[in-house]
C-alpha cells in the first residue's frame, strides 16, 4: 500500500479535518490519545499524520516532506506558491475583513497604516482599491492595534465577530470568504497519483454535505 504523509494544521481545523474523514468512512481513531505527538501512523499504514502550525503546512509539502496539507485558504493567500490547491474541503469557512474602532473613516484620502498577520492579503486587497496603505505586520493579536493607535485599521480573519467585538472593534468591509484546501505537492501528484486521487473519491463523497 502507497502511504500519504499528510500535514495537518493543528486545533480547531484538525478536528474538524478528522470529523470530515470519519464522515468518509475513514478511520481516525488513533488519533484521539494524542498526548504531546506530532506524528501519528494509522495502524493499516495508509496515512502519516504530521500536525504542524498552519503557516509551516505549505513548506512540509512544497519540500515534499509531506504529499497532501490541509491548510486554510488564508494561508494560502499568503503562501500562493509551490504545490496544487486540489480541494475546497468547505470546513473552517470564515472571512477576511477590514476593521477598527468606531470612528474610523474608510474614505479619508489621508495615507492608512493597517495592521495585519496577513500583509500579502492586505496589500493586495488596498492595491486593488487604488489606495497607498502602509502595512504594519503583527504576529499576535491585532486587535488591539486601532485601541491604541498603532494602526488606523487592520485586516484579519473573522469567523463569529465576538473578538472583534469584545475589542471595541467593527467590521467596516468584507475582503473574501476563506475555507480550508487540500493542497498536493506537485511530485507527489505524480508519484503517487492513485493513491492521492482515492482519497480525493473518498471525501469528495461528504464534502458537499458540508
Amino acid at each position: 500500500m502507497t502511504q500519504l504523509t499528510i500535514a495537518l494544521t493543528k486545533g480547531r481545523l484538525e478536528k474538524k479535518t478528522l470529523s470530515l474523514f470519519e464522515q468518509a468512512g475513514i478511520d481516525v481513531s488513533f488519533m484521539q490519545d494524542k498526548q504531546r505527538k506530532l506524528i501519528f501512523t494509522s495502524p493499516d499504514q495508509r496515512f502519516k499524520f504530521l500536525l504542524v502550525k498552519a503557516a509551516d503546512v505549505t513548506t512540509y509539502v512544497r519540500h515534499g516532506v509531506a504529499d497532501i496539507g490541509i491548510v486554510g485558504k488564508d494561508v494560502l493567500m499568503e503562501h500562493p506558491f509551490g504545490y496544487y490547491e486540489m480541494l475546497d474541503l468547505k470546513i473552517g469557512v470564515c472571512k477576511f475583513s477590514v476593521a477598527s474602532t468606531k470612528n474610523y473613516q474608510p474614505d479619508d484620502y489621508k495615507r492608512k497604516r493597517i495592521a495585519t498577520k496577513y500583509p500579502t492579503v492586505a496589500s493586495e486587497h488596498f492595491r486593488k482599491k487604488g489606495e497607498d496603505v502602509e502595512i504594519i505586520k503583527i504576529e499576535g493579536s491585532v486587535e488591539i492595534a486601532p485601541v491604541l493607535g498603532l494602526a488606523d485599521a487592520i485586516v484579519d480573519i473573522v469567523e463569529t465577530g465576538t473578538t472583534l467585538k469584545e475589542n471595541g472593534l467593527e467590521i467596516f468591509e468584507d475582503i473574501c470568504s476563506v475555507s480550508a484546501r487540500l493542497i498536493v505537492n506537485k511530485a507527489m501528484l505524480k508519484r503517487k497519483r492513485q493513491a492521492i486521487f482515492q482519497l480525493f473519491d473518498e471525501l469528495e463523497t461528504v464534502i458537499g454535505g458540508n
